[in-house]
């Protein structure tokens, strides 16, 4: 028998922003760098809490996850401070995966402010690299850079998890660095990005994943599946959603929105609608640790009363 999810959920990756006060290069209106869903002026807008919560609709979110947004690394601190304030003030979010560029001078004493901020529990650096699978030998990424592997060092004993976005084709990498530092929970963003639904691309991913699948500190986050030119849809990603579950067990897997981003390819709804009927067929409990559990184990979310209007007197006051 299988039955819809209708219980609590905790979106375990979306962001917020303000680019008409806070400094965020790739969203200002000049801007256009390359992006893997075409044309995103759409978001260059505010994306506060009730922007999102009207986009949630009837879906139970009762805690988020936010992550870094690219804000001008030259002052990562900033999106904290300016985040935390959010989470005080209208209960989410419930934690932050912050901003931290591992291949810094000042890395270990970004990361050590960022550790002190009471909702923070991971950072994230996208470590760039091959673009394409032809370019793996010929091009590595900063996962094999030694500065930054001695930042990525320091996050253990700074109780930080590591949040990574980077093509599967990278994962090779990103498997040394599960093996080399086993005490850092790596949470692997967007199921490894499979944006090459051809069969050459699809059996390239599914390797790439089983294999860091082998490593036990690895999380994997499913988010960031929309197709450029395509509307989201389940039967797209049904079986993408399905392989990433049987590879790293529902004990080792998230649900989450990438919203605002992933608006440009779905509804919340349709997105997370989309996730419920593929996990349907699954025992409740499974449902409830992909829909729930999770991400309040892997982020440790602090439980706050949700203010949905409060970010509406923000705009109010701006």
């Amino acid at each position: 028998m299988t039955k819809l999810w209708d219980g609590p959920i905790i979106d375990a990756h979306h962001h917020f922003w303000d680019p008409s006060i806070n400094d965020h290069p790739w969203l200002a209106p000049e801007a256009n760098i390359p992006f893997r869903y075409g044309d995103y002026s759409a978001i260059k807008r505010r994306y506060l809490p009730d922007d999102y919560f009207a986009d949630v609709g009837p879906h139970d979110v009762v805690q988020t996850v936010y992550i870094e947004t690219e804000w001008n690394p030259n002052d990562p601190i900033g999106e904290t401070r300016f985040i935390e304030g959010l989470a005080a003030r209208y209960g989410v979010p419930n934690a932050i995966v912050a901003q931290a560029w591992l291949d810094h001078p000042d890395a270990i004493a970004v990361l050590r402010e960022q550790a002190s901020f009471k909702c923070v529990r991971s950072v994230r650096h996208k470590p760039g690299g091959p673009t394409a699978p032809a370019q793996v030998g010929h091009v590595r990424s900063l996962m094999s850079d030694e500065r930054w592997r001695r930042s990525f060092a320091a996050l253990q004993g700074l109780g930080l998890h590591f949040d990574l976005q980077t093509p599967w084709w990278n994962l090779h990498e990103a498997e040394r660095l599960a093996r080399d530092f086993p005490g850092t929970t790596l949470i692997l963003n967007h199921a490894g990005l499979p944006s090459d639904r051809s069969a050459e691309g699809l059996a390239g991913w599914r390797l790439a994943m089983a294999r860091l699948a082998e490593w036990p500190n690895v999380q994997v986050k499913i988010s960031g599946l929309g197709l450029a030119g395509r509307a989201w849809r389940a039967k797209d990603n049904a079986w993408v959603v399905r392989e990433v579950i049987a590879m790293f067990g529902t004990n080792r897997v998230m649900f989450a929105s990438n919203f605002p981003v992933d608006s440009l390819c779905g509804s919340f709804d349709d997105i997370y609608s989309g996730f419920k009927s593929i996990v349907a067929d699954l025992p409740r409990a499974d449902q409830e640790r992909l829909f729930y559990s999770n991400a309040q184990r892997i982020y440790r979310c602090e439980p706050r009363a949700i203010d949905r209007t409060g970010a509406q007197a923000l705009r109010r006051e701006a």
